[in-house]
């Protein structure tokens, strides 16, 4: 690595991921981007207003969007650690609406319009910015766009599943 790719690296390890994993192994070949992403998620997943049942909700929404396997292996453990009904969960990989209300019928609305459309309607934003403020409603927009980008990465890369696992969506 450049001296440039291991102060990036040390950056990332350093902070709550605790390790360069993921779309980071791949995203460490351009470091300025790297850095910037890296912090980019560090305040969607760790300094965000929603709570991390509706974050994980949303990046799993994201992940069945883009079939990518990675980052569903590894968010639908942190959605159900965070409290995600495995209803919801179960019927999201299985591409089919979940039995999802309140908080959750929310979040899933917005996530799959935003994904299927490229935008949100004005009721589903609304219904968010009554519910989390203005900033709330960005951050899920902008977590959407991010874990977007992520599977991406993360699907070019072709990055081997932690442990051998066996691909978690079909």
């Amino acid at each position: 690595m450049s001296a440039e790719q291991r102060e990036v690296a040390r950056a990332i390890a350093a902070g709550p991921r605790g390790e360069v994993r993921g779309p980071f192994i791949a995203l460490l070949h351009h470091p300025a981007l790297a850095r910037h992403l890296q912090s980019l998620g560090e305040q969607l997943r760790w300094n965000s207003k929603l709570p991390p049942r509706l974050l994980e909700l949303a990046v799993l929404v994201t992940a069945r969007r883009w079939t990518c396997q990675h980052e569903w292996l590894i968010h639908e453990q942190l959605a159900r650690k965070a409290g995600l009904d495995g209803a919801i969960v179960d019927a999201l990989r299985e591409r089919r609406d979940p039995p999802a209300h309140g908080d959750d019928a929310l979040v899933y609305a917005f996530c799959s319009e935003a994904h299927s459309s490229g935008r949100v309607s004005d009721h589903s934003f609304d219904s968010v910015r009554a519910r989390f403020g203005l900033d709330g409603a960005l951050e899920l927009l902008v977590l959407c766009g991010y874990y977007t980008l992520m599977a991406m990465v993360l699907n070019t890369a072709l990055l081997p599943l932690p442990g051998n696992a066996e691909p978690p969506l079909k």
